[in-house]
């Protein structure tokens, strides 16, 4: 039983709120992050092992198929930086694009826990609904992400190599 009674309608109308407002809040506090803030917490986004350098995930959910037909959040709020394509192969510009695989992740992981408050508002099967929904919307994004990023991380080292062959060369 929920703590808050409200009409069926009400519940709806409160749902799509706060979804909406968890979704724009926790997006807008994550662009506000400073790109340093996931240089000194790259650990919390290193590939493990059993990720096999993100092939895992296209082992099992084929996540190479179905990326690109998913949205990238700065195509709705027309802020931030587009993930859609790689916009420079240089280590500045990988390293970047790395950070905002990262940023995208945090986002998504954070998106996760709000659905435990409609259990607050909602019947007790239409909270397990909204832990459903949550999953099913950030869950995806999250896969991108650690899918994407080893294989910038792969791209990142073979330019600065590059780099740095082209500059003893140049020496």
């Amino acid at each position: 039983m929920p703590l808050i009674q409200l009409p069926s309608i009400g519940i709806v109308i409160l749902d799509i709120a706060a979804w909406y407002f968890f979704h724009l809040f926790i997006s807008w506090i994550a662009r506000l992050l400073p790109d340093d803030f996931f240089e000194r917490h790259a650990e919390w986004f290193q590939t493990k092992r059993w990720e096999q350098d993100g092939f895992l995930w296209q082992r099992l959910f084929r996540v190479r198929s179905w990326k690109n037909k998913l949205p990238d959040g700065t195509q709705i709020i027309k802020k931030g930086f587009d993930k859609r394509h790689l916009l420079s192969v240089d280590h500045q510009g990988l390293s970047k694009f790395i950070i905002e695989t990262q940023r995208a992740e945090l986002t998504h992981w954070l998106l996760i826990p709000p659905a435990l408050l409609f259990f607050i508002w909602n019947p007790l099967w239409a909270g397990w609904m909204m832990i459903v929904y949550a999953l099913l919307v950030n869950v995806p994004f999250i896969l991108i992400q650690r899918f994407n990023r080893p294989r910038l991380e792969r791209l990142r080292k073979k330019a600065s190599r590059l780099q740095s062959s082209k500059i003893t060369v140049i020496s």
